[in-house]
């Protein structure tokens, strides 16, 4: 995943840079138009984009990109946390909104849920290696035979090959895929995690010590 990440305080820029360079490809603006440019010119999964900026805030960064016909997908970030600055952001295209302080695995978790739901928008079926995946009817096979899935199982392979070749870490799968209101086991994400590998291949999900687990394309 490759993302733009506009902030002017110079001290919070860095560490976000930081955090998401573990993961992803970043690019990173200071200014409105720096951002407007890199935007334009460069092709990114996701940009999170501050709210008051020097040169071009970034809701006019916003609006003059989704005038230009770029959709991708947009998170703002602002100490303005009324609802009718809210209201204005989506209003002018924004997919989603997060008030500072704020805190980085929530940013990261609703960038991952940005990418996952632009990464599938209009796509029926997905291919990995051998894999493949019809999203309209939720079946996978696996060279052309039926590999019957659980639903976490389904859900957990699903969040996988949307973020293929980056890190998925534990925290994330189970932000994204178990709600607070069900019990997590200490040991569910490994579980689920082994049987996926039984049923479609030991080398599809790979696990890298302290950083995750990823699916590679190949």
């Amino acid at each position: 995943m490759k993302i733009l990440i506009v902030e002017d305080d110079i001290n919070i820029l860095s560490l976000l840079k930081e955090f998401f360079e573990e993961n992803y490809v970043v690019d990173v603006a200071s200014n409105g138009e720096e951002a407007q440019y890199l935007a334009v010119m460069n092709k990114y999964d996701v940009i999170i984009l501050d709210w008051m900026l020097p040169l071009k805030s970034g809701i006019k960064v916003l609006e003059n990109l989704r005038n230009q016909n770029i959709n991708t997908p947009i998170i703002m970030l602002t100490a303005k946390d009324e609802i009718k600055y809210k209201v204005k952001g989506l209003k002018y295209g924004a997919d989603d909104y997060l008030s500072k302080p704020f805190s980085f695995e929530e940013l990261n978790a609703r960038v991952n849920a940005l990418y996952r739901r632009s990464s599938l928008d209009g796509l029926n079926i997905i291919q990995i290696n051998n894999i493949f995946i019809d999203t309209n009817k939720k079946i996978v096979k696996k060279d052309d035979e039926i590999v019957k899935l659980s639903s976490k199982e389904y859900k957990l392979l699903l969040f996988l090959i949307t973020n293929k070749n980056s890190y998925v870490s534990k925290f994330m799968l189970e932000d994204q895929l178990w709600t607070d209101q069900e019990f997590i086991v200490s040991n569910v994400i490994e579980v689920t995690i082994f049987n996926l590998r039984k049923k479609l291949s030991k080398e599809l999900i790979k696990n890298y010590k302290g950083l995750g687990y990823k699916i590679e394309d190949q």
